[in-house]
């Protein structure tokens, strides 16, 4: 397929309104308490009575950090006293218990990743124990072909814990940069040297990782192009296999570390524009692709390779090669995607801790997915990952008509065709490249939930 991808600025300023990030559909916004225990282990008991041998997917939700960075929307603890930790591995361990009963030895662990927080909070001990509760419970694989991830940040890191967690069966890791500029690490509270990020980048070289992704942030406080222009030229020198170049979201009444952020020291939306299209030249002419929502690949990397060959997925974990796992969330406010249903932990911990204790799966909210929404789901699945949407393909699955079943969306397509983002025929829809950065906007169309209700508050899709 065409990856090319082209920044129009007028384009951007007038479609740069709030919206979803789609790692799901339904989004959170319409998880709801009527959806909990019981009806998630029916969902899991299904799935594998239907799929006795189907792939999972594990994430495993390690909540702790030892400071705060002031930009970070994630659910997390912030603690010096790694104590805390125990209590917490102890009732994720009975979890893990309670969720394999569900889906038995038969169904292979195909894709696995521990998030945060920092997961290399935890000491190589605890790390050891947890891959082992782990492996008691459910089907891991030995022979290093499934694509087990995890987030790190260097300040919590030495090669020997990178040497770990690939004897523990990790191949593929993420860390979190940011910024390089020393100014902007201490408005955002977030020290990091260089020496730091590169040592532990070069040490997962030599133990062999099989993908490695670093994460910066534009629109923190004191960034400039010509600022963030020398963070990138320092990540490009170091290759990794991916990038995350992620829209810094300033939502303070949302978020309470994000008020300890001036906002007066913010890069206006003019410069904020001009470090995302000077970032995208840069990284389009060092060979990266543009996978889509962010992300950038080489081209021989296992996501630009599955976008090409029409098999890419998006879940909570961003794109992803494995649509057929079930997802089973692990851990305090952790989501999972099981049959037809997602299902989301307690998000505070005291709560989780309890339900465990009482032998029940803590699960606080979720949604059955309707037919309805599974079609919309495809729909937007198949436009944000492939920036293409084929008409038969999703009327011979879904036993519908398009053309008939989305005629109000047909009309609001039309304008977006108007203005230059998508192409329309009798086949199907295609994304342009000026409309890719907007694919938010193209997949918004198709969303029941944000025209029925209105009001939701999203980030900037820019």
């Amino acid at each position: 397929m065409d990856q090319t991808l082209v920044f129009d600025v007028d384009l951007i300023r007038r479609y740069d309104k709030s919206g979803p990030r789609y790692t799901s559909y339904p989004t959170a916004v319409q998880f709801h308490s009527g959806f909990a225990a019981a009806e998630y282990r029916a969902q899991a008991e299904r799935s594998t009575r239907e799929r006795p041998q189907g792939p999972l997917s594990l994430y495993f939700h390690i909540p702790f950090c030892d400071t705060v960075c002031f930009y970070c929307g994630c659910n997390k603890i912030v603690t010096k006293n790694r104590a805390r930790t125990l209590p917490y591995l102890e009732h994720l361990c009975k979890e893990i218990a309670l969720q394999g009963a569900l889906y038995g030895r038969e169904r292979p662990v195909t894709q696995l990743h521990w998030g945060g927080g920092t997961p290399t909070f935890l000491n190589q001990e605890q790390m050891r124990g947890l891959m082992a509760a782990t492996r008691t419970h459910f089907k891991l694989l030995d022979n290093d072909e499934g694509e087990y991830s995890i987030e790190i940040d260097p300040r919590e890191a030495e090669p020997s814990t990178i040497a770990l967690l690939r004897e523990l069966g990790f191949n593929r890791l993420s860390m979190g940069v940011q910024d390089f500029d020393p100014k902007v690490q201490q408005a955002v509270n977030r020290i990091q040297s260089e020496e730091q990020t590169f040592l532990i980048l070069n040490a997962a070289r030599e133990q062999g990782f099989k993908s490695i992704s670093l994460d910066l942030i534009y629109g923190l406080p004191h960034q400039s192009v010509q600022s963030f222009a020398q963070t990138l030229e320092k990540v490009i020198a170091a290759g990794p296999d991916r990038l995350s170049v992620f829209n810094y979201a300033h939502m303070p009444e949302l978020f309470k570390t994000q008020r300890q952020i001036n906002a007066e020291d913010l890069p206006s939306a003019a410069e904020k524009l001009a470090i995302l299209q000077y970032t995208i030249e840069r990284l389009n002419r060092a060979g990266y692709v543009y996978i889509g929502m962010d992300h950038f690949a080489k081209p021989h990397d296992e996501l630009a390779v599955a976008q090409r060959e029409g098999t890419l997925y998006r879940n909570f974990q961003g794109y992803s090669t494995h649509a057929e796992c079930d997802l089973v969330g692990l851990g305090v406010t952790s989501i999972g995607m099981v049959g037809d249903c997602y299902a989301q932990n307690s998000r505070e911990i005291d709560d989780y801790y309890a339900r465990l204790d009482q032998g029940q799966l803590p699960i606080l909210r979720g949604v059955e997915l309707s037919a309805d929404d599974k079609l919309r789901r495809e729909v937007i699945t198949q436009l944000i990952c492939h920036f293409e949407l084929n008409y038969a393909k999703i009327n011979a699955q879904f036993g519908i008509a398009f053309n008939d079943y989305f005629a109000a969306e047909r009309e609001e397509l039309r304008i977006l065709e108007t203005d230059g983002l998508i192409r329309l025929d009798e086949r199907g829809i295609y994304v342009l490249p000026a409309g890719r950065l907007l694919i938010r906007n193209v997949c918004m169309v198709f969303d029941r939930y944000l025209r029925e209700q209105k009001g939701q508050r999203f980030s900037k899709v820019i």
